[in-house]
């Protein structure tokens, strides 16, 4: 198999325009589809993509000609279709749904910058996008061309990054920044490696995916120069893997750039361990891994997209055992009010105790393993690496933290107040929330 092997389409539509023009992203930026007329040129729209399509104000609708060329015109139910063409179920809100269900502006210590992991950090650099994904989290911002993001807001975000020395790993996204030209991005990524604590940068783009065409030698050479640069693509069904998409792919992957893949779990269209199954295996042919398999976010108008939490637990259950473990995605629940990811997946391990653990396998064979019995622990105070300055001037958070100190407790801010029960409380609590100190007659 090659990427030769894999299909190239072109809607009978567009069968007239020249190949030049076709492979030239330029052009297809220009003629994207938006309009009830325009789609209808290349496929019939139902009476519900009509309505959505014609209400005032609803999420931007763009799609290239050559993504909207995969779109099977007889299948109303095509899985690239639901994905970008919006129905009238997008305009039903509620059932726990919101605008920014991630909190990312609560996490934005400058416009557009979201520092939510302590030596990571989430650039927003732009919210123009090739085609736009009608499950957007960031539907918010994303589209809107009144929301752009400044030069001074870049600039402030730069700001920020080279005064917050424990960043070591920024991520650019929006929007998709490989919408940009080569020129812009390069000098971002420019800004980027003059930051001496940023070691890597990370690039979150749909654009192969949507506009294969945009991956120039000129790009891939540019981004050759930024090492250590990894970029994750954004592939949901197999249907969207063709040969434009391979050899973008081959062309970033030969300019030295490790690619993942991040999956949207979205009802009607993935949510099956046969279509995971498939995409998990085109995708680690073309040498892109299987990075994340996202719960649909609880943002306004994707309801409809969402799964039970069981399905993804189920669709793991169905890879894991059965196909390569690289191939497996890490499937996560990106927690609302900012949790952050949060990995989900079935219980290997059935039971433990002091010296044996039982676990099971893929095909529910479960066996034990027997612990150590003379276990020497690591010792930090002989270590090089846990003597470093940096290292001891860390705090811990979360349940790392509890683990590797003496604290007894992590507890929510306000937690002391609350359970202040009077003298004769059991346990009176310190207010620097690290620590309890027990009661003489608890000692």
């Amino acid at each position: 198999m090659s990427h030769l092997d894999f299909p190239s389409k072109r809607a009978p539509f567009f069968q007239t325009v020249s190949d030049d023009n076709w492979n030239d992203w330029r052009w297809q930026m220009r003629n994207r589809l938006r309009t009830v007329e325009e789609f209808e040129q290349v496929f019939p729209l139902s009476d519900s993509e009509k309505k959505a399509l014609d209400t005032p104000d609803h999420f931007r609708v763009e799609v290239t000609p050559y993504f909207a060329s995969l779109i099977n015109p007889q299948d109303p139910h095509d899985p690239i279709r639901q994905q970008v063409i919006p129905t009238s179920r997008e305009l039903v809100y509620g059932g726990g749904l919101m605008e920014d269900s991630l909190a990312e502006d609560l996490h934005s210590p400058v416009p557009g910058l979201v520092h939510r992991y302590p030596d990571r950090a989430l650039m927003l650099v732009t919210t123009q996008c090739a085609t736009y994904c009608r499950y957007c989290t960031r539907s918010r911002i994303v589209g809107n061309p009144h929301q752009t993001f400044s030069g001074d807001e870049l600039e402030a975000q730069l700001d920020y990054l080279e005064s917050t020395p424990a960043i070591r790993d920024v991520v650019l996204s929006g929007g998709d920044p490989l919408s940009f030209g080569v020129s812009r991005l390069e000098s971002l990524l420019k800004q980027l490696r003059a930051i001496k604590h940023i070691e890597i940068i990370r690039i979150g783009s749909r654009i192969p995916v949507f506009l294969p065409q945009r991956i120039t030698t000129e790009l891939t050479e540019m981004l050759g120069r930024y090492h250590p640069l990894w970029l994750n693509i954004h592939v949901n069904h197999p249907n969207e893997i063709t040969a434009e998409l391979a050899e973008a792919c081959d062309h970033l992957s030969r300019a030295g750039i490790p690619l993942g893949n991040q999956s949207v779990l979205l009802a009607g269209i993935n949510d099956c361990v046969n279509i995971q199954r498939e995409l998990v295996h085109k995708l680690t042919y073309m040498r892109v891994r299987p990075y994340y398999l996202y719960q649909c976010d609880l943002v306004h108008g994707a309801g409809h997209f969402r799964t039970p939490v069981g399905k993804g637990i189920e669709i793991i259950e169905g890879l894991r055992g059965h196909t390569s473990g690289f191939a497996v995605p890490t499937y996560v629940v990106d927690a609302p009010g900012g949790g952050g990811k949060v990995p989900l997946s079935p219980s290997y391990l059935i039971s433990m105790s002091d010296h044996k653990v039982v676990v099971r396998n893929y095909e529910g064979y479960i066996a034990t393993y027997e612990e150590p019995t003379d276990y020497q622990p690591h010792n930090p105070a002989t270590c090089t690496i846990c003597q470093q300055e940096h290292l001891q001037d860390e705090v811990q958070e979360g349940v790392s933290g509890l683990l590797s100190d003496d604290r007894l407790a992590i507890r929510p801010e306000g937690f002391s107040e609350v359970h202040k029960r009077g003298a004769t409380a059991p346990h009176r609590l310190q207010q620097d929330q690290s620590k309890w100190t027990p009661h003489k007659e608890d000692k």
